[in-house]
């Protein structure tokens, strides 16, 4: 896949393309893609996916803070990984969200970058007031020599795939459920930092993160069974969100990992954790041992948690 920035870099004749944020780059987003590749080969054009490197509202309401599901850096890594030809990396700026959905294909997807075939999404809209609807579309489209076709819905039994949906299971703790809907573990990648060393008196030392995408989602408070990367190398490990209430409590979120079979001096060096399950809720403990003891039966917990998902082929 080549990523693409400047309109003067794109000299691909004709393109099939479909345009959304795609935060999360979940299931929805990888039926979407897999229709448009399919698509694309009927047509024998090359595949494009058009996305912006900042979330449109942060454009729209100055001061709004996104929660992502990727940082842009990881999207770009999932779409790669799709089999599509090119990402077009637009940026959503004033001018272009004051546009029309008319003026936004006419005069952006097809002069511009020459698509040819347009997939949209089946429920997504585009243009200044966001009125307009598939039959404007596809009228604009046939008016420009654009064929625009409406992506079939994606359904899993019932069940919702969206980011918003993905949000809501991480925000409630569930991340075995966010992982069914995003296809892969939700991560988080940050450098470890210099904390205050608990976890070493109670025989668990951790390594403490500052995640590098401050608008990325963090996962409700407690302790959660994960994948960590470190120095190339995947590990078992505990992960604790929250304020240590059995300690002195100033609210301030800790986010720290105990990584299993590993010793040696991260201070500084990049990580990335993969929630795998939830093991339990963040409380506060009588006394260090008591939370000491607890967090022995995590350990258990959470290597059971992970053999569990290596059975799985997972």
């Amino acid at each position: 896949m080549k990523a693409v920035y400047d309109i003067k870099d794109w000299n691909v004749p004709a393109v099939a393309a479909t345009v959304g944020i795609f935060d999360g780059v979940h299931r929805g987003h990888s039926f979407l893609i897999k229709e448009l590749l399919r698509v694309a080969s009927d047509r024998n054009l090359p595949a494009a996916v058009i996305t912006f490197p900042v979330h449109p509202r942060t454009v729209l309401q100055p001061g709004y803070r996104p929660e992502l599901l990727n940082s842009f850096d990881e999207k770009l890594e999932l779409l790669s990984q799709t089999g599509v030809d090119y990402t077009v990396v637009m940026d959503f700026t004033p001018s272009l969200a004051a546009l029309t959905a008319r003026e936004f294909i006419t005069d952006v997807l097809s002069a511009q970058w020459r698509v040819k075939t347009l997939l949209a999404g089946y429920d997504h809209r585009f243009g200044h007031s966001r009125s307009d609807g598939f039959e404007q579309y596809a009228a604009c489209g046939r008016a420009c020599g654009m064929e625009v076709l409406r992506a079939v819905p994606y359904s899993d039994r019932d069940v919702t795939v969206s980011s918003s949906r993905v949000r809501q299971f991480l925000y409630a703790g569930d991340v075995a459920g966010a992982a069914r809907l995003l296809g892969y573990f939700y991560s988080l990648k940050g450098h470890v930092v210099n904390g205050s060393k608990v976890g070493r008196t109670l025989g668990f030392p951790t390594a403490n993160i500052a995640v590098d995408e401050k608008s990325k989602v963090i996962s409700s408070a407690g302790s959660y069974a994960v994948w960590v990367t470190v120095r190339g190398k995947r590990y078992k490990g505990m992960l604790y969100i929250g304020s240590r209430p059995t300690f002195q409590d100033n609210g301030n979120l800790c986010i720290e990992v105990n990584i299993f079979d590993f010793s040696g001096d991260l201070y500084d060096e990049p990580v990335t954790v993969e929630f795998v399950d939830f093991i339990r809720e963040d409380m506060k403990f009588d006394s260090p041992g008591a939370l000491k003891e607890q967090m022995q039966e995590d350990k258990i917990k959470t290597q059971l948690a992970i053999d569990k998902i290596i059975h799985n082929g997972k």
